[in-house]
């Protein structure tokens, strides 16, 4: 049976979110076609993530069998997010654009997950495997738009989940989400409305053609 590994990061709730209603889309999808596959669901506004410091980086470059008990217990978290990496047939992360750039809860888990030599190095664990980001927006940073300097979500992820984990990426993109609420956006509705519109279409198409890669 696959794993999906789910991840939102979203500070609002589904109703109130872009990228939480597309995380869900692809869910629901992905839940029609494999009813039998496993949900590890990671909720980083519910139930953040610490953020990493000291003692867990430290743990990550020694010997396990030299850790002090803080070292073994803030190790013990990051070798938790290893396993749900590595155990994934397949990733969604909803990445919202705060402030040009992703939330900081979502960070504080790339931070935890990577660990050299095992998730990230020459032989990243969860190599190959397939992730899908939904990187929603207020407005648009496509390129040739006037904001297309200030992306800093697409071009760091890419980065850092193909780049340092070796994951198979692939972006879904809802944008212009605030259209409908600021009223100097009046006249983008239409272009929001499209957009959101091909994200959810977008996210049940994947999530369909990933369970149909899986089973064959």
């Amino acid at each position: 049976m696959a794993t999906l590994l789910l991840i939102d990061s979203s500070v609002f709730p589904e109703d109130g979110s872009a990228s939480r209603s597309v995380t869900a889309a692809f869910r629901k999808a992905w839940e029609e076609q494999h009813p039998d596959g496993t949900v590890i669901h990671r909720d980083l506004a519910a139930d953040p993530l610490p953020h990493l410091d000291g003692v867990g980086a430290s743990a990550g470059f020694s010997d396990p069998a030299t850790h002090s008990p803080e070292q073994q217990a803030a190790f013990a978290l990051r070798v938790t997010l290893a396993e749900e990496l590595e155990q994934a047939d397949a990733i969604v992360i909803g990445a919202p654009m705060y402030n040009f750039t992703i939330p900081s809860t979502l960070k504080a888990w790339l931070d935890q997950v990577i660990i050299m030599g095992r998730t990230a190095g020459e032989q990243p664990s969860a190599k190959g495997t397939p992730v899908t980001v939904v990187a929603s927006r207020g407005g648009s940073y496509a390129p040739g738009t006037p904001r297309e300097p200030f992306e800093y979500v697409q071009n760091y992820l890419e980065a850092v989940l193909n780049g340092g984990l070796g994951l198979e990426v692939d972006f879904i993109v809802p944008e212009l989400t605030m259209a409908p609420n600021n009223p100097a956006m009046a006249e983008l509705v239409p272009l929001y409305e499209t957009s959101r519109d091909k994200a959810h279409e977008d996210a049940a198409a994947k999530a369909k053609a990933l369970v149909e890669r899986l089973a064959a």
